[in-house]
Order: C-alpha cells, then sequence, then structure tokens
C-alpha cells in the first residue's frame, strides 16, 4: 500500500505522459478493434459505414445492472476509492460527483441507458490508468484491476459513463473553406485528459432536469457552457430559449462512431456538427478564448495538414484523434449535405 507521496508521484507522472501512456496502452488489446488508425478502442457494431444523423439514433431508459466490485491495492491507507484519494489528494477545480447516464447496452442504432455517477467511471477508469503508470515507474509489475475489466467495450463489464465529444465545423458555402475547433484542457482544472487537446465541445451525457433525457439536449447545453462560457445550464426549457432554438435550426449533427480510451476507459460517443458560416457567426459571435476546463483554439482550417498534425502529432486526446480521422474520411458527406 502506498504513501500518499508515493500516490502522487505516480499521480504526477500519469499528469505528464497521458499521451505516451494512452498510445502505449492500445498495446494491451492487440485483438480489440481501433479506430481510424487511432488508440481508441472501439466494438464493430459501435461504428456506421457512414455518418448517421443524430436524430436515426434512439434511446432507452432501464434499470441498471448490478456490477462485479472493483479494489486496487495502489490506493494509500485510508482511502476506500480513487476519487476519495483525489478529492483529499490532487483534486482538479472540477470535481464533481453528479448522476451520469450509465450505458448498458448499443444495438441497431439504439442505446440503453441505466443510472450511474461520475465517480463511478474515475473510480475504475482513473485507477486503472493510475495502475498502468505506477507499472511504468516500476511500482508494480502486475495489471491486476485492467484484468479485472477485462474487454473496456463491454459495457457490462464495468461502469460506462459516456460523453459526447463533437467536433465542430464553420462551413463557408460560398467559399467552400471549412474551420474547426479545440479545446487545450488545462490539468489543474480538469480530472481527466488534462494536458491534451481535444474536440468542442465535449460533455459527461447526464441530466439538467427533470425528464432531460435527450443527447442534442445535453450538446446543446455544452455548446453555450464551452464556447459562450455562460454558466451551468440547469432545467432549460429547450422549445422557447432562442440558443437552443437556433442551434437546432441551424446544426447538421451526425454520429460518426464510439470509443473507448485505452488508459482510462472514458467512453466517447464521436459526433460531428457542421454549421454554415453566417448562421455559426451569429450563434457565436461572442466566442470565448477560455472557459472553465481550458483553452479554446479557434478558426483552424480543416485541412488534411491539420488533421494530421492533431491526429499524430500533437497530444490530443484518444477520441479527438479519431473523430478527426473520421471526420476527414467522411468530408465530403458531411460538408456537401
Amino acid at each position: 500500500m502506498p504513501t500518499p507521496e508515493q500516490w502522487l508521484e505516480v499521480r504526477a507522472h500519469l499528469l505528464r505522459h497521458r499521451h505516451a501512456l494512452a498510445s502505449k496502452a492500445a498495446g494491451e488489446y492487440p485483438d480489440v478493434p481501433k479506430v481510424a488508425g487511432t488508440p481508441l478502442l472501439t466494438s464493430p457494431h459501435w461504428m456506421p459505414a457512414a455518418p448517421v444523423p443524430l436524430a436515426d439514433l434512439s434511446l432507452e431508459l432501464a434499470r441498471s445492472s448490478p456490477l462485479p466490485g472493483f479494489t486496487s491495492d495502489l490506493l494509500p491507507d485510508g482511502f476506500r476509492s480513487y476519487s476519495d484519494a483525489m478529492a483529499a489528494l490532487a483534486a482538479p477545480a472540477v470535481f464533481e460527483n453528479r448522476e451520469t447516464y450509465r450505458l448498458l447496452g448499443f444495438t441497431d442504432r439504439r442505446l440503453t441507458f441505466g443510472i450511474g455517477s461520475y465517480f463511478d467511471g474515475i473510480d475504475v477508469g482513473e485507477a486503472c490508468a493510475h495502475e498502468y503508470a505506477a507499472r511504468e515507474l516500476g511500482h508494480t509489475d502486475a495489471l491486476p484491476l485492467r484484468a479485472a475489466v477485462g474487454d473496456p467495450c463491454d459495457p457490462s463489464r464495468r461502469p460506462t459513463n459516456v460523453a459526447i465529444s463533437t467536433l465542430t465545423i464553420r462551413h463557408d458555402q460560398a467559399t467552400g473553406e471549412a474551420t474547426f475547433f479545440l479545446h487545450w484542457r488545462d490539468p489543474k482544472r480538469v480530472g481527466h485528459a488534462g494536458g491534451m487537446y481535444q474536440v468542442l465541445p465535449v460533455g459527461v451525457f447526464q441530466s439538467a432536469g427533470d425528464d432531460d433525457f435527450s443527447l442534442w439536449h445535453s450538446m446543446i447545453r455544452e455548446f453555450a457552457e464551452e464556447l459562450l462560457g455562460v454558466p451551468e445550464v440547469h432545467g432549460a426549457d429547450y422549445g422557447t430559449w432562442p440558443f437552443a432554438r437556433r442551434l437546432t435550426s441551424a446544426a447538421r449533427v451526425s454520429y460518426l462512431g464510439m470509443g473507448v480510451d485505452p488508459l482510462t476507459f472514458a467512453t466517447d460517443m464521436l459526433t460531428v456538427a457542421v454549421i454554415e458560416a453566417g448562421q455559426f457567426d451569429s450563434l457565436f459571435g461572442d466566442l470565448v478564448s477560455h472557459n472553465d476546463e481550458g483553452r479554446v483554439l479557434e478558426g483552424l482550417p480543416f485541412t488534411a495538414a491539420n488533421v494530421e498534425r492533431f491526429v499524430h502529432g500533437e497530444p490530443t486526446q484518444a477520441a479527438g484523434a479519431a473523430l478527426l480521422s473520421l471526420a476527414w474520411q467522411h468530408r465530403e458527406s458531411l460538408l456537401c449535405a
């Protein structure tokens, strides 16, 4: 059992080398398919052959099934879970345990969810990442927690919170030019993927009010919060909220697939929102340069060189790299729809 100082040493190594560790951890799953030449793990029935309109996905809310228990020998004495240790020893600025929709199954464009919590994912996924970093430092020679999880793409094996990751593309139909937006995630402010680039916006699928069981509603809130700096939205009336109505009319939203980070098991739905330039400028004229989770990179030309840069060059989260790669593959259908 490590001391708090030893735990913090491993945690610091994980934060500094998260991108390299994620790329290496993909090698632990030689038989699991990867998305678009990136480390992101996936299941074949999660990946459509072509972009699917978000509206064609259907949702079902069901009773959550019981999960096996997970324990780790890498927690300091006195801590019962990884989230407990993080909260006491290394809490980022944004770190709250909220109710989430937990993925139970996904077949034939139908997603089944139950109720879970944000810390459920931390206690398994981030603990497995810590275990992997500890092995890299020589503190352990085995990965028992990762072995207990088994197939990371099987939601019956672990608590699976789903983040909706959206590549936002501003498309000028007159010139054909397209630009996209990225987020640099500040490791001092976030509990996951700090120090890495990611698409924008991204948010864990969760409710923000009564009967708010909608992928698109979740995405609307993240657009407002991450691109405009709007305070966290709760209990919105999406039918009367002007921003929600205008965004719903302007955005063409497609689902491209879903995948799992090989290091942390973070699970992301990969979506693209294409917005015509004039409508985008009207909606996001007050685009922020920073938000609660990091820095916003705006107006990057959607070109092969920039896709290559952030897929294989810069430290980009696996889901973001996979989404950029997929979007480039499907660019004609996405931009010409």
